[in-house]
């Protein structure tokens, strides 16, 4: 079992920059990839960002790539996503995930546990 607990979030400038922090509980952290999500209001949830258990490889939506980066420090359980050059488009509730593998979770399929979520507003 694993319990993610995102923060973070908040309000920001159009340009500016956030990092969402989601740490996570249980021993068995540094076996999970981990991705981000967000979900607009009115909109489906969609993948943002993912990273395999050893942090040898990264995935990134389209819309996030070279903007966001995704991070891990196994030896403190916690999953990082710097997000810079913010736009409002980026509005959204985000949401920390754990699974298996980080290019199923790219897919948007394989995802075991789930945090509650931190909103992360953008204004122009």
């Amino acid at each position: 079992q694993v319990q993610l607990v995102e923060s973070g979030g908040g309000l920001v400038q159009a340009g500016g920059s956030l990092r969402l922090s989601c740490a996570a509980s249980g021993r068995t952290f540094s076996s999970y990839a981990m991705g981000w999500f967000r979900q607009a209001p009115g909109k489906e949830r969609e993948f943002v960002a993912a990273i395999s258990w050893s942090a040898r490889s990264t995935y990134y939506a389209d819309s996030v790539k070279g903007r966001f980066t995704i991070s891990r420090d196994n030896a403190t359980n916690t999953v990082y996503l710097q997000m810079n050059s913010l736009k409002p488009e980026d509005t959204s509730v985000y949401y920390c995930a754990a699974g298996q593998y980080a290019n199923t979770m790219m897919r948007g399929v394989g995802m075991e546990y789930w945090g509650k979520g931190t909103l992360v507003t953008v204004s122009s």
